[in-house]
């Protein structure tokens, strides 16, 4: 979506070289379009066109919270591919910590060599979120719970059985001064989950956890969070653009919560 969506908010040079070669070949043949008989290339590029477009939605409001949030520590929960830490100038004062599986973070080292940090500092932390030590993990990399943090868990909570989660919302609340937040991606019931639970199982990522946003926000409270907002991406999208919002429109299991440290949120 780099350089090909009208919505100015959106903008995210780090993402081609974030991919493997491969992977930059067939964005550069799907941007191409495909082959007007080509019904199986038409299928594909119409699913990842708007897919792209569904990533601009969730893109925009994750990276306004996160400003918004002005933490002098972010912490990126299953941090993937994500480039923030290489294109947000506004963290320019922040330690980034990416908190991944080891394995993905051997390629992340690999491919952010010809990157230039736009993060203060960036440091990696190897987890894996269902087998590892997450508190020893950030205590070992230097996370100060005495500062407020900014945590991001975007494309992870849903994969997640529901006692994982609450692990790691136990560990975010202990290591969450006042002034911290916490903003969360995750699948509300819907329709659309039926055909999506398929995909992904077969993808070896079957999703685990299915939350409505009332039980997301009484979760969030039991571990110390209030609920800023909750929104689903067709609300969002729908702001962007018109093009967003018709992109978007399916996906109502999609949501995005933002929460704050109880003794430090406004009332109600």
């Amino acid at each position: 979506a780099h350089g090909r969506t009208a919505v100015e908010a959106f903008s995210d040079p780090t993402a081609m070289a974030l991919l493997s070669a491969e992977q930059q070949a067939e964005v550069e043949r799907i941007r191409q379009g495909p082959r007007p008989k080509e019904w199986r290339a038409r299928f594909r590029y119409e699913h990842l066109t708007r897919e792209s477009q569904m990533m601009v939605a969730r893109t925009v409001a994750i990276d306004a919270d996160l400003r918004n949030a002005a933490a002098p520590q972010v912490v990126i929960l299953g941090a993937g591919l994500d480039g923030r830490a290489w294109r947000m100038h506004e963290l320019v004062t922040s330690l980034v910590f990416e908190v991944d599986h080891p394995d993905s973070q051997d390629q992340k080292l690999q491919r952010v060599a010809s990157l230039t940090l736009a993060a203060r500092e960036v440091r990696f932390v190897p987890v894996d979120f269902r087998r590892g030590d997450l508190a020893h993990a950030l205590e070992a990399a230097g996370h100060d719970p005495h500062q407020p943090t900014a945590w991001l868990w975007e494309g992870v909570v849903m994969y997640l059985d529901r006692v994982d989660i609450e692990t790691t919302l136990r560990i975010l609340q202990d290591r969450s001064a006042p002034g911290s937040r916490l903003i969360v991606v995750y699948h509300q019931p819907a329709l659309m989950l039926l055909l999506l639970r398929v995909i992904v199982r077969r993808l070896g990522e079957p999703i685990r956890t299915v939350l409505t946003p009332h039980q997301m926000q009484e979760m969030l409270a039991r571990y110390g969070f209030c609920t800023r907002w909750d929104r689903d991406l067709p609300a969002i999208g729908s702001e962007l653009s018109a093009e967003i919002g018709r992109a978007t429109r399916l996906m109502r299991h999609l949501r995005i919560v933002t929460a704050d440290r109880k003794d430090m949120a406004s009332p109600g």
